[in-house]
């Protein structure tokens, strides 16, 4: 199986966390969902109009409050085989 390297995924999820303070249980689903990035960066998410490969979309498992759920954004490159993460947001639901 062909991995992708994960790039600023950490950096980025700590920066959301310091600045929304996530409930532990929507913190550890994205954590969760993060290293599936490495496997399958495609895998539920759609690719952005107008940006080169970046793809965008909710993370599994984290809706919570009146119709928020934790999304993501990343590029992808597949000439270096890498996911380098945008940034993590909560946003009201429909996205």
């Amino acid at each position: 199986m062909i991995r992708y390297e994960l790039v600023n995924f950490l950096p980025r999820f700590d920066e959301w966390v310091d600045l929304e303070s996530p409930a532990d249980e929507i913190r550890a689903a994205v954590l969760s969902w993060m290293f599936t990035r490495a496997e399958n960066p495609y895998l539920g998410v759609k690719r952005t109009e107008g940006f080169v490969n970046l793809w965008y979309g909710a993370v599994p498992h984290t809706e919570h409050g009146a119709g928020d759920v934790v999304v993501c954004s990343y590029f992808i490159n597949e000439s270096e085989r890498a996911v380098k993460c945008n940034g993590f947001a909560t946003l009201s639901t429909p996205i």
